[in-house]
């Protein structure tokens, strides 16, 4: 199976040359990362995949010019599937664990930047993020990004 092809993203009209990969491990069902993203000039696309059990992922689109901003995409990946999710520059990004144990492995476009770290809470109503399983797991950074 091919993680990821220059050449494919190219004939898609996709810009995106891996920078840095990074692995994201649970230990529990209901654990939630995010939604997080870097901001100029760190802005980072992503191309996440599943690589134990399965996690719920999901994109939010954060771009205020964007005819999608502040609409949601989620989609359930699983190693058996073997899909991916391609997050765009400006939109953020998080996870929920479907089962104990898992992980996930993502490719990212640009080096971690602390400085240009955003989030917005996973549970905004304002976004209305239908998270298919309860979250459990919160870090204390996740529980205290700000509401839109």
């Amino acid at each position: 199976m091919r993680a990821w092809c220059a050449d494919e993203f190219a004939a898609a009209g996709i810009e995106f040359l891996p920078a840095q990969a990074n692995m994201a491990w649970s230990r529990r069902k209901g654990t939630i990362r995010g939604m997080h993203y870097q901001t100029a000039p760190a802005l980072e696309a992503k191309l996440v995949r599943c690589t134990r059990g399965a996690v719920f992922d999901v994109v939010v689109d954060m771009r205020t010019t964007s005819a999608t901003y502040k609409h949601w995409f989620g989609v359930e990946l699983t190693v058996e599937k073997g899909n991916m999710l391609f997050v765009p520059e400006g939109c953020a990004h998080g996870c929920l664990s479907l089962t104990d144990e898992s992980e996930i492995y993502y490719m990212a476009s640009c080096a971690f930047a602390p400085d240009y770290v955003q989030g917005v809470r996973f549970d905004d109503p304002e976004i209305g993020i239908e998270w298919p399983i309860s979250v459990t797991v919160a870090s204390e950074q996740d529980r205290n990004w700000p509401l839109l």
